[in-house]
């Protein structure tokens, strides 16, 4: 027996020397880095102090400064930034979707500075500004050459201020002047939320703020008590993210009290936290679809991800981003802000969905995506097979629309082209019909086309470029001698053709023109309604929750031969 107790003690000390061990080298190794960390601040304070005494030219130490901060946050992450006082601003309306101001968005073109886009119900759209409008002052300041940064300060102020702007309206020769009243500019964050085939509401959704939810509860709720709807698709397309408490808060309404949503877990253990339902839902059996693509990202990934991990909604339209990082904001001297990755999210099936492995770049600095070798298998609630890594995948996955590098051209306002365009025929068309009974009718789409013409509007096809090149490195190989023949032939039919590409991509231009002209008479709600006429994502959503034996075996993990049919 004494024997066995000294063989115990001896260890025990030899335990607790490997742990003092343990112990003095990880202690060292954070003597280490805080070293480091000084040596690097001391070296990088007395580079700032040499050069900007005894560099040849006057330094904007402030600009150089923040030049190296942005180009050492660049090499983490795109999310991971500095946010300086002047910019707290913007960074709060991101938060909040709230400003003082008069609910417009502007932009820097030759002519100066452009209304864009006036919002429904705010103080631009009430005064009667509208999309075209050039500034020309704000009270008594001239913003003939401002860029739209200022002039956008100029114009957000405190609220119930009044202000006279002064613009230039397209085909007038006399400017106009408004007085405008600042308002508090709350944009709302669900866009639009109607009923289609009678019983299946709609909601779209295009961030989260401090007010999605509320703005999701009441859309719903007048969907029940006034529309009578049966089952609900939540449009999540497009939609970036935001606040992550409001996706909890979201994903709350339709899965029971006490269900865990998303684990976040990040380097500091005590900043880990699993954010669980906590309210009593509002509806936890009417069927769900919620619609997502490669632009549904982060807080949005959460709520379509966690709802598909709980077996308790079907998704519909393409893989999400994949963006599983989280961010959250640290005081900084002199009022600033540092917005930093903390901590990745992990949804019910525990899985991760980070597309890019900013950890470990290549050579050249670029991100690779997370190879499938190193993604995982998870399991829904009812058993269904997810994996991680790689976005969330929807159950009914849907082509993705290309769009023609001629529509870029004319779409991307690069010339504003298509832009001005509506602004013309908006001046001819005083008033439109409904939303559902609007056509853009043939003779407009022929005055279209012999305006871009009357424009002389040219454009690059990246197919002309490659080919380009491809003659390039087939001259540089020795081949292009013997091939000129197929190069002439290809370079014939890859020129661009004006009247050619305006037939063949005629229903997509048409497209996007509608939706344009109709934002003009009923804002984003209007665009939105627009598009969704013939949007084939939205009517398979419709047609699954139609089909109840559809709807309820998509979610058993026996449907799963079955998806891969519906997905052919």
């Amino acid at each position: 027996m004494q024997k066995i107790f000294f063989s115990t003690l001896i260890a025990l000390f030899c335990i607790g020397g490997a742990s003092a061990q343990d112990n003095s080298a990880a202690d060292e190794k954070n003597d280490n880095k805080r070293f480091e960390v000084s040596k690097q601040l001391d070296i990088f304070n007395a580079l700032v102090k040499e050069m900007e005494m005894f560099y040849v030219d006057s330094i904007d130490i402030q600009r150089a400064i923040r030049r190296g901060i942005d180009a050492m946050l660049k090499g983490l992450d795109p999310y991971t930034e500095y946010i300086p006082e002047s910019e707290m601003g913007e960074f709060k309306y991101l938060t909040t979707g709230e400003y003082g101001g008069i609910g417009a968005y502007i932009r820097s073109r030759g002519i100066g500075t452009v209304i864009t886009e006036p919002f429904e119900k705010m103080p631009a759209a009430l005064a009667g500004l509208k999309a075209g409008d050039v500034i020309l002052a704000v009270d008594t300041v001239d913003t003939s050459d401002m860029p739209s940064d200022k002039v956008s300060e100029l114009l957000k102020g405190v609220p119930n201020t009044k202000m006279t702007i002064k613009v230039q309206r397209p085909g007038e020769k006399k400017p106009r002047k408004f007085d405008i009243i600042r308002k508090q500019v709350i944009v709302d964050q669900v866009v639009y939320y109607g009923a289609y085939e009678g019983d299946v509401g709609y909601i779209y959704l295009k961030g989260f703020t401090d007010k999605s939810a509320q703005e999701v509860k009441a859309a719903f709720d007048d969907l029940k008590q006034n529309y009578g709807i049966k089952s609900l698709i939540l449009d999540l397309r497009d939609n970036g993210g935001g606040l992550l408490e409001s996706a909890v808060q979201i994903v709350n309404f339709f899965v029971p009290k006490g269900k865990e949503v998303v684990s976040i877990k990040g380097k500091i253990r005590q900043t880990d936290r699993t954010y669980r339902t906590y309210n009593d839902p509002i509806d936890t059996v009417i069927p769900l679809a919620i619609l997502i693509n490669g632009n549904t990202a982060s807080a949005s990934e959460i709520v379509s991800g966690s709802l598909q991990d709980m077996d308790r909604a079907v998704l519909v339209g393409q893989r999400s981003f994949g963006k599983g990082l989280v961010q959250s904001t640290r005081d900084l001297p002199y009022d600033g802000k540092l917005k930093i990755t903390m901590s990745k999210y992990y949804i019910p099936s525990g899985r991760c969905i980070q597309k890019l492995d900013y950890s470990h770049r290549n050579a050249d600095g670029s991100v690779a995506v997370i190879p499938d070798s190193l993604t995982s298998v998870f399991h829904t609630a009812n058993g269904r097979s997810v994996r991680d890594g790689d976005g969330i995948r929807p159950d009914f996955e849907m082509k993705e629309e290309k769009m023609p590098t001629m529509l870029y051209y004319l779409f991307a306002d690069r010339d504003y082209i298509v832009f001005d365009y509506v602004n013309d025929w908006v001046a001819k068309n005083k008033t439109v019909p409904t939303i559902d009974e609007f056509v853009y009718s043939d003779d407009d789409y022929a005055q279209f086309k012999n305006y871009l013409i009357e424009k002389k509007f040219d454009y690059d096809r990246q197919s002309g470029n490659v080919l380009k090149n491809l003659e390039e490195v087939a001259e540089y190989e020795g081949y292009s001698e013997s091939d000129t023949t197929i190069f002439n032939a290809l370079e014939e039919r890859l020129k661009p053709d004006l009247n050619r590409d305006l037939d063949k991509f005629e229903k997509e231009i048409r497209r996007l023109i509608s939706a344009e002209i109709i934002k003009r008479y009923y804002y984003q709600r209007g665009e939105l309604m627009q598009n969704l006429k013939d949007d084939e994502t939205l009517h398979k959503a419709i047609g699954v929750l139609k089909d109840s034996d559809l709807y309820s075996s998509t979610l058993k993990p026996a449907a799963a031969s079955q998806i891969a049919v519906n997905n052919q």
